[in-house]
């Protein structure tokens, strides 16, 4: 079982293990590193979203530098023990883990009252995930909300999101939201 680095924050350094499975790919360091350069290395106070959660080292490097709760949704359950093993290694009081389906999982939180301060997708290439989800995003985000977003190409996300940063990697593309 392979295991990727926590690349900052109070868990900088730790290994977390990473299960294969299709189309997972853990976010690489470089890219993390300039994602929580634009976030900021301080998220204390912010609650996160992390909704395509595979690895989990997104939601992980946001909860090591501060965030609180950190939700993961995965609807792998290989994928999901996995997950569910590191989070309780880590600090499981500040974790929710949920083993469901995106597009079920946001409309229930929603429906809950939820919001939050920064949501990360990071869905399977190549099956219209964000097309899918960009009508609910509006809801889920809290006021001032962020939204991180890898694809296989550049978003051009509908209103009210604008991308105010973004940046390449090999074949990834990825994207910082914010509302216009």
């Amino acid at each position: 079982m392979a295991k990727i680095r926590i690349t900052g924050g109070e868990w900088r350094s730790r290994l977390v293990k990473v299960t294969e499975a299709p189309g997972l790919r853990p976010t690489p360091d470089r890219v993390r590193e300039t994602l929580f350069n634009w976030l900021g290395q301080d998220l204390t106070g912010l609650s996160c979203l992390d909704l395509f959660a595979g690895s989990g080292i997104l939601g992980f490097e946001a909860a090591s530098r501060g965030a609180r709760p950190v939700v993961f949704v995965e609807r792998d359950a290989k994928v999901f023990r996995i997950l569910d093993e590191n989070t309780r290694i880590l600090n499981p009081t500040c974790f929710e883990r949920v083993c469901s389906d995106a597009l079920k999982f946001a409309p229930f939180a929603i429906g809950q009252g939820r919001r939050f301060d920064l949501i990360l997708l990071d869905p399977p290439y190549r099956q219209g995930w964000l097309d899918k989800l960009w009508p609910l995003l509006t809801e889920l985000a809290a006021d001032g909300g962020r939204i991180y977003v890898e694809a296989e190409m550049a978003v051009d996300p509908p209103a009210p999101w604008q991308v105010v940063k973004s940046g390449r990697a090999g074949q990834v593309f990825y994207h910082l939201l914010e509302r216009a």
